[in-house]
């Protein structure tokens, strides 16, 4: 590495002007048609189908060879340090932060607010597709950064861990239907992953983000365990916690797609 790592969260004025593609990977993680409106220069498009498995499940890690393939082409090295923003707070972004977890790579960084704040800072767009020179790596996936449902079910209520629900109100108290059954994983906490952005500030992270949890007994002297429906909404919950400090972040991936759908998994409304 010839130049310094960067933190886990930065803000638009410390992403650096130019960009060595030997060392870092600007990664946008929007839909074609919206990357190609405007995207940061350099980045490299990467769609929300390329990091989600098919139905039923799509939460879980996509299959090995798809991974390779989506990192071949991203030009995947050991080294590389991935630089990643989205336009919707930072969902698709900490999902794609999971991924790179999930293949043992440790060398990243969150631009703070995404897209939202850069525009909100009148900063320059690029358009046009942009490539870099692709790799052949070879995945070895870690997951120690997931939790099963087998393992919620047989340890529940455990006192060492705490499930943060990720999805709206509606959906945790039963009345939104989105599976099978309806309500809540028994003695999760909910807080919609929005409630974490500051919307007067380009959706960054929210200062106060870590009382608030605190007070919601989400603290970090517990495993977190975070889901949503599909694991897009809690990549958000994840990936702040993360940035909070906490020391042990995990996603239960399968999320309320997996849950609300099994036939004998217990749920609260």
């Amino acid at each position: 590495m010839s130049q310094p790592r960067l933190p886990l969260l930065i803000e638009p004025d410390q992403l650096p002007a130019q960009l060595d593609p030997a060392v870092y990977r600007l990664v946008d993680l929007r839909k074609a048609e919206e990357y190609q409106t405007g995207h940061i220069a350099g980045a490299v498009a990467v769609e929300p189908l390329e990091i989600t498995a098919p139905a039923p499940v799509p939460g879980i890690l996509p299959a090995q060879e798809r991974l390779e393939q989506l990192f071949g082409r991203l030009g995947h090295h050991a080294d590389l340090h991935y630089i990643v923003y989205d336009d919707e707070g930072g969902g698709w972004a900490g999902r794609f932060i999971w991924l790179l977890d999930s293949i043992g790579h440790i060398h990243y960084s969150y631009l703070n607010g995404g897209l939202k704040a850069w525009n909100a800072e009148n900063r320059p767009l690029a358009t046009g597709q942009e490539a870099v020179e692709p790799t052949q790596p070879q995945i070895r996936l870690n997951h120690d950064h997931t939790v099963e449902l087998s393992t919620l079910v047989q340890e529940q209520g455990s006192s060492d861990r705490v499930i943060w629900d990720a999805r709206s109100p509606e959906e945790y108290r039963g009345e939104k239907v989105l599976a099978a059954r309806a309500g809540h994983i028994p003695g999760a906490i909910n807080f919609e992953w929005t409630a974490g952005m500051d919307p007067q500030h380009g959706l960054r992270l929210r200062a106060d983000l870590a009382d608030k949890l605190a007070k919601l007994g989400i603290t970090p002297d517990k495993e977190v365990v975070t889901h949503c429906q599909t694991h897009h909404r809690s990549g958000f919950t994840y990936l702040a916690a993360k940035i909070l400090g906490y020391p042990r972040v995990k996603a239960y991936a399968g999320s309320w797609s997996e849950w609300g759908n099994h036939p004998d998994t217990p749920i609260e409304s």
